[in-house]
């Protein structure tokens, strides 16, 4: 039926609109006796409008909101923090100031982590200089570090799986400021190597556990967010080398800045532990053991976390073999000046920072397996072009791409390891750390045995191999994502 505008002239003589009408002298006399036509403008504008109110959206049905946190106040109530203790994704968007806080809990842990390692390094030559170590030594007390953090990992991930990275991290973060202090007054070798052994294991606890956290958060925003966790720690790293530095000019003493530095760590530790998620894996447990998936399964190292691990640690030999050797590539090789050699580490770093931090929108738009596989791929033949051109400047520009190039692949390895079994996340972590770690100490001495072998420009062409493997390899980084919590998380009764 046509509408009444598509009508034809004439239209009914008296046309009231909002009790007005307007005289026509050649119209038919209406009822109203009164010739009349309508007011046109008036009703096209009615009819648009009413248009606009049928094409309106209809509101969503109504849901009891979730609680929000007390006015004033930087913690949850009540309703809100069960809810993050039943399930921590299980947050809708009035919960979202909960989740961001959780965020900003996580980058402080990261933050400290990296300040620790990083004050410490930067007061190893007065350390070295108070026991008078040889550098033989002193490496061997620097080995308790490594064994420290290794043996810390194999135990953090049952923990982890058990009690909860909220319950994990914050008592190590905590001490990991009190262990800083303890090798600045210890009297010989063998002394330091067991305090370094303490620092060493609670570092590599808290690395798992904090990483086992991060995994929960990124899965409650359901987007990438793991690449600016780890762009924290680098930037945590420079801020306590620095400050380090800083005490000894000033003379300050390795004990004192230690001390300074773990008050730092101990306040940023507890601002953490009021913000962090705490998550539950008991309940992560009963849902792999629901019905619908079938009994929950013993961990053990499955196939796929081992690959995961393995390409941890192909990233990581290149870390530590980029530490440890750039300098001496460019000034033993390529002739350069003490000052210029540094600027090959100093790229590297800077372009690794960099890239983590802008890993997270790249993973989001790119996705991890095309991120990865274009992150290995700018690593290796970064890496590789930078050492045949042989110029000083050319290494540098090299390394800045291989640091470019790594930035985002661990943070994806670790995200792909912790999101493949959420009940069971800390183990895989563990597993996949204890391999990067491996390969960021082995990587260092694979180099060094190689170069006697071969020369120093070709025994650096093996990282840039291992980026390429790592390219080819990307589609192991293919697992559950987490999903948005609008979508599966915005109701845990539906779960």
């Amino acid at each position: 039926m046509a509408s009444r505008r598509s009508r034809p002239w004439p239209w009914p003589p008296s046309h009231r609109v909002r009790n007005r009408t307007v005289s026509r002298p050649d119209a038919p006399r209406g009822r109203c006796g009164a010739n009349t036509f309508p007011d046109r403008s008036h009703s096209r504008r009615l009819h648009t409008s009413r248009l606009a109110l049928a094409a309106r959206p209809r509101p969503p049905p109504h849901r009891p909101p979730q609680a929000l946190p007390r006015r004033g106040t930087d913690e949850p109530s009540s309703t809100n923090r069960s809810a993050l203790e039943e399930h921590p994704m299980a947050l809708s968007a009035p919960a979202r100031p909960v989740l961001l806080r959780a965020r900003v809990a996580v980058y402080g842990l990261f933050l400290l982590s990296g300040m620790a390692i990083g004050t410490w390094t930067s007061r190893i030559p007065a350390i070295k200089a108070g026991l008078g170590l040889s550098d033989g030594a002193l490496s061997l007390g620097l080995l308790g570090i490594a064994a420290g953090a290794i043996t810390g990992m194999q135990v953090v991930g049952r923990l982890v799986d058990r009690h909860g990275s909220y319950r994990t991290m914050l008592p190590m973060a905590i001490v990991q400021g009190l262990v800083l202090v303890i090798p600045a007054f210890m009297p010989n070798l063998p002394a330091l190597a067991l305090s370094l052994f303490a620092f060493g294991a609670v570092h590599g606890t808290l690395d798992v556990a904090m990483n086992a956290n991060a995994v929960v958060v990124e899965r409650a925003y359901g987007r990438p967010i793991m690449s600016s966790f780890h762009a924290v720690f680098s930037v945590g790293g420079f801020a306590g080398a620095s400050a380090g530095g800083l005490f000894a000019h000033a003379g300050v003493s390795p004990g004192a800045t230690f001390a300074a530095m773990g008050a730092v760590i101990l306040l940023i530790a507890l601002l953490s532990a009021r913000w962090a998620v705490r998550d539950n894996p008991a309940r992560e447990a009963a849902q792999v053991a629901s019905p619908a998936t079938g009994p929950a399964r013993r961990w053990r190292v499955n196939s796929a976390v081992l690959f995961l691990g393995v390409l941890g640690f192909c990233c990581m030999i290149g870390e530590g073999a980029s530490a440890d050797w750039s300098s001496v590539y460019l000034r033993d090789n390529l002739g350069s000046s003490a000052g210029f050699a540094a600027a090959a580490y100093a790229a590297f770093s800077i372009m690794m920072t960099a890239g983590r931090f802008a890993g997270d929108r790249l993973a989001a738009r790119l996705g991890p397996v095309t991120l990865v596989r274009c992150c290995g791929g700018l690593a290796g033949v970064g890496l590789a072009a930078g050492i045949l051109v042989g110029h000083p400047v050319a290494g540098v520009v090299g390394f800045g791409l291989f640091g470019a190039g790594l930035s985002c692949i661990v943070p994806q390895v670790f995200s792909a390891a912790g999101h493949r079994d959420p009940a069971q996340s800390g183990r895989a972590l563990a597993a996949v750390a204890s391999l990067g770690y491996t390969g960021f100490l082995t990587g260092p001495v694979l180099i060094g045995g190689l170069a006697e072998a071969v020369s120093l420009p070709h025994a650096l062409l093996v990282p840039a191999v291992l980026a390429l493997f790592v390219a080819l390899a990307a589609p192991a980084l293919r697992s559950p994502r987490p999903e948005p919590a609008a979508g599966r998380h915005a109701e845990p009764a539906r779960e």
